[in-house]
């Protein structure tokens, strides 16, 4: 498939789990890809890699995102599509949440998110395509994920609205929400073999995720193909949300 040939595409929190392999889907299907994270030496490595180019960026700090557009106005002119897809997580139970806490969880998911397409818009042409990484956690209230489901229903709204926003200009605006994904930030492997059961026999399909399946969901938003989806949140959760699994 080459529904990407020579558009460029922004993937901020690029160097591993659904970003990495995102970034990995664009580019087999053609797209010039610039992919971001706090490290510089890994984002050069994780870069160098799977032939993207990297930028050492922190979405929460506005001048690195000015400094990030520079680089790729500089390199490449223009963004045709963005998978804002940086974030973090606090997970403990409300009363135990901090002022530190909630600040350095909301200026990367909902801060980053907003501030990275705000400062992209310059560079991105009429027809382009936003896609917000969202999460499951914003269909269902969940203990101890407060905060983290917070921000997460934040910014999905934010891709409804932006999808008005933008629609003069041809520019659709979606979020995914992936449910339980074997990534780094949430590997299978981590969890007693009980912990893992429970979490599969929550889902419909049986199992965990794979990055990869987002990355496939990720790329159909951002393409030609989903022309007529916009302000939608597409859950790619194996049936975790929509069913209960006898």
């Amino acid at each position: 498939m080459t529904r990407f040939n020579d558009k460029v595409v922004l993937i901020t929190g690029g160097t591993s789990g659904i970003g990495l392999a995102t970034a990995q889907r664009f580019l087999a299907e053609g797209a010039h890809v610039v992919i971001t994270g706090r490290s510089p030496s890994r984002v050069a490595a994780v870069a160098d890699s799977i032939g993207a180019v990297g930028v050492a960026s922190d979405v929460g700090d506005l001048a690195s995102l000015d400094a990030l557009m520079t680089t790729v106005k500089e390199r490449y002119g223009r963004i045709d599509a963005i998978f804002a897809n940086a974030g973090t997580g606090t997970f403990m139970p409300f009363a135990e949440i901090g002022e530190s806490d909630f600040s350095s969880t909301v200026d990367v998911n909902v801060k980053g998110v907003f501030f990275t397409i705000q400062k992209a818009m310059p560079l991105m042409p009429d027809g382009s395509s936003i896609v917000i990484n969202a999460s499951w956690t914003l269909h269902r209230g969940v203990g101890i994920l407060t905060l983290y489901s917070a921000t997460k229903a934040a910014v999905h709204n934010l891709a409804r609205t932006l999808a008005a926003e933008l629609a003069p200009r041809g520019i659709r605006v979606n979020s995914i929400s992936p449910g339980y994904i074997d990534t780094p930030m949430y590997p299978e492997a981590s969890l007693d073999e009980e912990p893992a059961r429970t979490i599969k026999d929550r889902v419909a399909a049986g199992r965990f995720g794979k990055p990869q399946e987002v990355a496939s969901a990720v790329a159909f938003l951002a393409s030609s193909d989903a022309s007529y989806v916009n302000g939608q949140d597409l859950v790619v959760d194996g049936g975790l949300v929509a069913t209960i699994p006898t």
